[in-house]
C-alpha cells in the first residue's frame, strides 16, 4: 500500500526589481510580457547593509528592546509604525501605518513586533505596501490568519514574507538584522544558514562562530505549520550569493521540506561542477508519531517522512550531517577549508547506531505502520497536541447540525471512502485528501483555493476518484454539498483537519441518496482560541479521554511549557529533560538517545521562560517516578542564562526532599557566564557543564548509576 506523501510543485524563480542587493537570478518571458509570482520574491531575502528597515509595532516593549541592540550592531533601521501615533522614538520617525511610512521612509524590509492576534493585520498591510521584505517574529499566530496571508502572497510578486514564529533573518556580514536573534553569538563571514528551530540555529552559529567561522546570511524559516519561505528557497538564494561559501541546513520532523530541498541539493549538484558544502541536522527522531513537539509545525502525520527519511536523503545528496548544533563550527571549518570529512557522518550519526536504541526500534515500526497506512484515521492534520481535539460526539453534531446522517460505522454491503479536510504545507493552502475503501491506500490530494472553496473540476475529481461517479444523481448532488460545508466547517471555525468517512447504502430510491457520514477525529486550531479569543466554545467540546489533555501536560501548558511524555510503557527511560525551544528540545532528546540514553520526556520551556516556568518545570518532570537525573540544556538567546540559573535555585528551594535526584546543567548563550557561574556558587547539589558532550556523558552515567 502506498505512502501519503504531500506532493512537492516545482518552482519557476524569476526576479523583479528590488533595492535589495540583486541577485543573478533569470527573469522569464512569454509573448504576454513578463512572467510574475511569489516565487519572484527569493530574491529579497537578500539583506545587507544598505537595507532601509523599519519596525511595526516600533514604540512597543519588545521592538524597542530588538530596535536598539539591531541600531548599536549597525542596522539601518529608518523608523516605524505604530497604529494612529505620529512623532519620535528612538529619534527615529514613528509613523500612523505602513502606506505612510513606505511613502516616506522608503523602506526595503518590515519587521513584525506585534502580539500574535494583531499580527496577520499588520502583515497584510505591508504587503498592500508592497515591503519587498516582511519578517514576522510572534509565535501562536492563529492558522487561519496565516492561511489567508499565503492565499495574498500567492497573487502578488512584489513581497516576501519570512515566518511566522520565527527568529527572523540576519546578515552577519552586513549588519543587518531584522527579528531577535541574539547579536553577541554572530560574526561576519561565509556560511548560509537556514534553520526551522530558532534555538538550533543560535547554538549552530556558536559553534560556528568559535571555530573561526562567520556567516554570511541566516534566515530562520520559523515553526509553523505553514511558513512564507520554506528551505529550498533559501537554499535558492545561497546559491547565487558570492558572500556565502558553505550552507548549513537545520530541519525537523513535520511536512516535507527536507525532502523538497534534498530534491533541490541534488539538481545543484548536477548543475555545478564546484557546488558550495552543506551540512545539515534534522530533530525529532525521537518524536512520537502521535504528538506535537513544541512548534506548531513539528509533528509527523502518518505517510509524511520521518527524520530518519529526511537524514537518509540529504545523506544520499551529499550534504554533511551532524547530530548536534555545536558539531557544525568543525564540519563547516574542513569541509570550507578544502579537506575531506572521511567517514563524519557514520562517526557523527549514523542511521544504523540509531537503530540500536531501544525507542527508535519502537519508531521504526510506527514508521512502517505509517506507510502502510492501514489505520483508516491516518491523514495528515490528525494529531495536533496545540491544537484542540473535539469529542465523537461533538463531531457528530457537527455533522448533523448541518443536515446530514452521522453513523459509528459502516456495513459490508455500503460502499465506503476516505476524505480529510486539512492543510497542504508545500502549497501553503487547504487541501482535500481523498482514499476510496476504509483506509487510506489510493491516497489524492486536491488543493483548494483559500477564498473560494472547493470549485466543480475539484468536486468532479473528488467524485471520480473515490468511486462514486456513478452513483445517483442525488447522491453526487448530497456529496458536492458535504465537501462544502465541510470546508465551510474547517474555514469558519479554524479547523486544522477534519476527518471522516463517507459511505452509500444501497437503494432503490431514485430520490433518497444514501450518503452516511461517520466522523473520525476533527481538530482545531487553539491558537485561534488563545491568541485571538475566537472559536471559544470549542473548548467545551474537547476530547479529555486523549493523553494531551491530561493533568501534567494541562498544568504545564497553564505555564507556557509543553510537556509529553515519552514512551510511557517503557520503565528504563529515567532521563528528565528540561530546554528551552522546541528545536532544542528533540534534538536534545535525541542526542541522548543516540549516546544510549533513555529520555523519559520532552520539555519546551518556552522562549520566554521565566525563574518561575523553570521550577514549572521541573514540577513536571518529577511527576514521572521513572526519572532518575534531570538534564537542563539551555542555549539562551530570549531566554537568559541568569534567569535559568535563578530557576533552577527556586525549585531547588521551594520543592525540597521532592528534588530527589541529581540534576546536569548545562548554559551557554545570552549571559552563559554569569549563569554558570551562579550554579557553581550556589552549593546545591549540582553538576555544572558548558560542553555537551561532557554534560551528555555525565547524565548517561549518573541514570545508569541511580537506576
Amino acid at each position: 500500500m502506498p505512502s501519503l506523501r504531500l506532493p512537492i510543485r516545482s518552482r519557476t524563480l524569476n526576479v523583479s526589481c528590488c533595492k535589495i542587493k540583486s541577485l543573478n537570478f533569470p527573469r522569464t518571458f512569454s509573448s504576454r510580457g513578463p512572467s510574475y509570482s511569489y516565487a519572484e520574491t527569493v530574491q529579497n531575502l537578500k539583506i545587507g547593509n544598505d537595507t532601509r528597515v523599519i519596525f511595526q509595532g516600533f514604540t512597543g516593549r519588545q521592538a524597542t528592546q530588538n530596535a536598539q541592540q539591531s541600531l548599536e550592531w549597525g542596522t539601518k533601521i529608518v523608523g516605524g509604525v505604530t497604529p494612529g501615533r505620529d512623532g519620535e522614538h528612538l529619534g527615529l520617525p514613528v509613523l500612523p501605518n505602513v502606506k505612510v511610512a513606505k511613502e516616506q521612509l522608503k523602506p526595503d524590509a518590515t519587521g513584525i513586533f506585534v502580539a500574535a492576534q494583531f499580527a496577520a493585520k499588520a502583515i497584510e498591510e505591508a504587503i498592500e505596501a508592497e515591503i519587498p521584505l516582511i519578517a514576522a517574529v510572534a509565535e501562536h499566530i492563529p492558522l487561519h490568519d496565516i492561511l489567508r496571508i499565503s492565499s495574498m502572497l500567492a497573487t502578488q510578486s512584489k513581497s516576501r514574507f519570512v515566518g511566522a514564529n520565527s527568529p527572523g533573518i540576519i546578515s552577519s556580514i552586513g549588519r543587518c538584522r531584522i527579528g531577535f536573534q541574539p547579536l553577541p553569538t554572530f560574526s561576519p563571514g561565509h556560511v548560509g544558514i537556514a534553520a526551522k528551530s530558532g534555538t538550533l540555529s543560535y547554538e549552530a552559529v556558536a559553534s560556528l562562530t568559535r571555530a573561526g567561522v562567520g556567516q554570511s546570511l541566516c534566515i530562520g524559516i520559523g515553526g509553523d505549520t505553514v511558513s512564507g519561505t520554506s528551505i529550498t528557497d533559501a537554499l535558492k538564494v545561497f546559491e547565487s550569493d558570492d558572500d556565502t561559501h558553505g550552507i548549513v541546513l537545520i530541519g525537523e520532523i513535520g511536512g516535507e521540506a527536507e525532502i523538497e530541498a534534498a530534491n533541490w541539493i541534488a539538481e545543484y549538484h548536477r548543475r555545478t561542477s564546484t557546488p558550495k558544502p552543506i551540512a545539515a541536522l534534522i530533530a525529532g527522531f525521537q518524536a512520537p508519531s502521535s504528538r506535537v513537539m513544541g512548534h506548531a509545525g513539528a509533528w509527523l502525520a502518518p505517510g509524511e517522512p520521518s527524520a530518519e527519511d529526511k537524514r537518509r536523503q540529504l545523506e544520499q545528496v551529499r550534504a554533511t550531517i551532524v547530530d548536534h548544533p555545536a558539531k557544525f563550527g568543525q564540519t563547516m571549518n574542513t569541509l570550507l577549508s578544502g579537506g575531506r570529512l572521511g567517514g563524519i557522518n557514520s562517526r557523527t550519526f549514523s542511521g544504523s547506531q540509531q537503530q540500536r536504541g531501544l525507542h527508535t526500534l519502537r519508531k521504526s515500526s510506527d514508521s512502517v505502520r505509517q506507510k502502510s497506512l492501514g489505520n483508516r484515521r491516518s491523514v495528515p492534520g490528525r494529531f495536533q497536541s496545540r491544537s484542540l481535539i473535539i469529542s465523537s460526539n461533538a463531531a457528530k453534531k457537527m455533522i448533523h447540525d448541518k443536515g446530514y446522517h452521522a453513523s459509528n460505522s459502516t456495513s459490508s454491503n455500503e460502499k465506503s471512502a476516505m476524505i480529510a479536510v486539512t492543510i497542504s504545507r508545500a502549497r501553503r493552502c487547504p487541501c482535500i485528501y481523498a482514499s476510496p475503501g476504509s483506509e487510506w491506500r489510493e491516497t489524492r490530494s486536491f488543493p483548494v483555493n483559500y477564498g473560494q472553496g472547493p470549485d466543480r473540476q475539484t468536486l468532479k475529481a473528488l467524485l471520480e476518484h473515490t468511486g462514486f461517479e456513478m452513483a445517483t444523481s442525488a447522491f453526487r448532488i448530497e456529496f458536492n454539498t458535504l465537501i462544502n460545508d465541510l470546508f465551510h466547517i474547517f474555514k469558519s471555525l479554524e479547523a486544522v483537519s477534519l476527518e471522516l468517512v463517507v459511505t452509500r447504502s444501497p437503494s432503490n430510491d431514485a430520490d433518497h441518496s444514501g450518503l452516511h457520514v461517520i466522523p473520525e477525529r476533527f481538530v482545531f486550531d487553539d491558537a485561534a482560541i488563545n491568541s485571538a479569543q475566537r472559536q471559544t466554545h470549542l473548548l467545551e467540546a474537547r476530547d479529555m479521554t486523549i493523553p494531551e489533555y491530561q493533568p501534567v501536560e494541562l498544568e504545564a501548558s497553564k505555564h507556557g511549557i509543553v510537556y509529553v511524555k515519552l514512551t510511557p510503557e517503557d520503565p528504563s527511560a529515567n532521563i528528565g529533560t528540561l530546554v528551552n525551544g522546541a528545536g532544542l528540545a528533540m534534538n536534545t532528546v535525541d542526542a541522548l538517545a543516540h549516546r544510549g540514553g533513555r529520555p523519559a520526556n520532552f520539555l519546551d520551556t518556552g522562549g520566554k521562560a521565566t525563574a518561575e516556568t523553570v521550577k514549572k518545570s521541573f514540577e513536571a518532570v518529577l511527576a514521572d517516578e521513572r526519572v532518575k537525573v534531570i538534564f537542563v540544556n539551555i542555549f539562551g538567546g530570549l531566554t537568559l542564562c541568569n534567569m535559568i540559573a535563578d530557576g533552577v535555585m527556586l525549585a531547588f528551594k521551594e520543592l525540597g526532599e521532592r528534588m530527589r535526584v541529581p540534576v546536569v546543567v548545562r548554559l551557554r548563550g545570552t549571559n552563559e557566564e554569569m549563569g554558570q557561574k551562579m550554579i557553581a556558587e550556589s552549593g546545591l547539589d549540582l553538576y555544572a557543564y558548558d560542553d555537551f558532550e561532557e554534560a551528555a556523558a555525565k547524565v548517561i552515567e549518573l541514570a545508569k548509576a541511580n537506576n
